[in-house]
């Protein structure tokens, strides 16, 4: 499936959608480093990343490995989620060559190369034979290949599962289904709900289409709805999605969390951590902080698969790449710098020097197979590799799709389109207005986004 017929995008329309962004991940704070890829000699190259710890382990070990072995000196430039994503579009989109590489995802990756903005990288992947892409997990580099061209190499990967104390479940009396359905997980959320303790269920209630809608989105799918059908007719007031949106909110409002229309990744994160939630549906990149050494639940979580009702599957699919800028100079030695990231060798070098807890999984094979690491992640690698494995971004619901993406459309129109209609979601879940008035609303406005795609 390809995006590629869609006309070069207007700077300023990519600027405002990046603005409104708030995906998956992003946590921490620092800076450092300076730009100018384009200057100064051929062995010093600039990367703009989020600032997530992974990212941060990165610069940390760069200069005393990377450089050391390479010579190639890098200079980073680290900031939050929202303001990373609206400079890289800045100058990628006006292919000013700021930065050599810079920390995009699946989600960019379809519009970014469809306008040219970033360097093929299939050549640089199949000569150099230490890399190995075919380690790669196939959706995760599925979702950064177009037409058959690598465009992005990733630095870690997450799908999406369901969270649920084992613990407490044992107490109940209550078992969690093998491949468990939206309305059995409601029914258990209905039985091991106390409203003066420890909730059923935890889902994310926040603004943002990386926020509510991201789970949201998934169940959609499962439901049997979609954003927009095949020839681009929005779907987003169509009966399906209208029962998907009423089910999730129902559901959180009878036995999510406490102020649930403003609860995110990281309110629910602290919820499940801290003993105040029975599940929590949400991304796998979430249990290595369960799981953690210190952690009140650590050894009392289950994972189970993504709950489903007319789908074989519906966890999402997302990662942190690394994209060259087409304009850059130096595209070698950017590409030394991204082989060397999101390489086997740079895994086992966080493992030796920072811990295997730390190391950036969900990309590869062989991370799977590492004994050293299933010693700290065995609780739930094998849980999230079969999420990872069994996403599907080209064919997540029950009908075709005219753009890739699960949790998500891969059109940059969408992140305005969802973080609009997720405020009134919010409003819903907060018991303000009706959730087919929000979606009747949303449906004006993906039809005047429509207009740009539909012959």
């Amino acid at each position: 499936m390809s995006a590629r017929r869609r006309a070069p995008i207007a700077l300023a329309t990519l600027t405002t959608v990046a603005l409104a962004t708030s995906a998956c991940g992003g946590a921490g704070g620092g800076a450092g480093g300076g730009g100018g890829g384009q200057d100064g000699d051929a062995q010093s190259i600039s990367v703009i990343m989020v600032n997530n710890p992974q990212m941060e382990d990165l610069q940390e070990l760069t200069a005393d490995n990377f450089t050391a072995e390479t010579g190639i000196t890098v200079n980073f430039v680290v900031q939050p989620e929202n303001e990373v994503r609206a400079q890289i579009a800045q100058d990628f989109a006006a292919q000013a060559g700021q930065y050599d590489v810079a920390t995009i995802s699946n989600y960019e990756v379809p519009f970014f190369s469809t306008n040219e903005w970033l360097a093929p990288l299939t050549e640089y992947a199949e000569g150099d034979t230490e890399f190995n892409q075919a380690d790669i997990l196939q959706p995760i580099a599925d979702g950064l290949t177009v037409d058959g061209e690598i465009y992005a190499e990733p630095f870690y990967g997450e799908s999406s599962f369901l969270m649920y104390r084992t613990d407490l479940f044992d107490q109940a009396g209550l078992t969690m289904p093998e491949n468990p359905t939206w309305q059995e997980v409601a029914a258990l959320a209905e039985q091991i709900d106390d409203p003066s303790g420890t909730r059923g269920i935890c889902l994310r209630g926040l603004p943002g289409w990386g926020q509510v809608f991201a789970p949201l989105t998934t169940v959609v799918n499962t439901f049997g709805g979609t954003w927009f059908d095949e020839d681009w007719t929005p779907q987003v007031n169509s009966p399906e999605f209208v029962e998907a949106t009423q089910f999730y909110v129902d559901l959180v409002q009878q036995h999510g969390e406490t102020g649930a229309a403003q609860a995110g990744f990281t309110e629910c994160l602290n919820a499940m951590t801290q003993g105040g939630t029975a599940m929590w549906y949400d991304a796998t990149s979430a249990a290595g902080s369960l799981e953690a050494e210190g952690s009140p639940v650590a050894g009392n979580i289950g994972y189970a698969p993504a709950p489903v009702v007319e789908t074989d599957s519906s966890g999402w699919l997302y990662s942190w790449a690394w994209g060259v800028q087409a304009a850059s100079e130096k595209k070698d030695a950017a590409w030394e710098f991204v082989s060397w990231a999101s390489s086997q060798e740079y895994e086992e070098l966080v493992g030796e020097e920072l811990g295997w807890s730390r190391v950036p999984a969900g990309k590869r094979s062989s991370t799977y197979e590492n004994d050293q690491y299933l010693e700290v992640a065995g609780a739930f690698a094998e849980a999230t590799e079969a999420a990872i494995s069994s996403a599907d971004p080209n064919n997540p619901g029950v009908q075709p799709r005219p753009a890739p993406g699960i949790q998500f459309v891969a059109i940059p129109e969408f992140a305005d389109l969802a973080t609009g209609i997720s405020e009134g979601i919010s409003s819903n879940i907060a018991g303000q207005g009706t959730v087919q008035e929000t979606l009747d609303a949303g449906q004006t406005d993906a039809e005047a986004v429509a207009e740009n795609y539909q012959e």
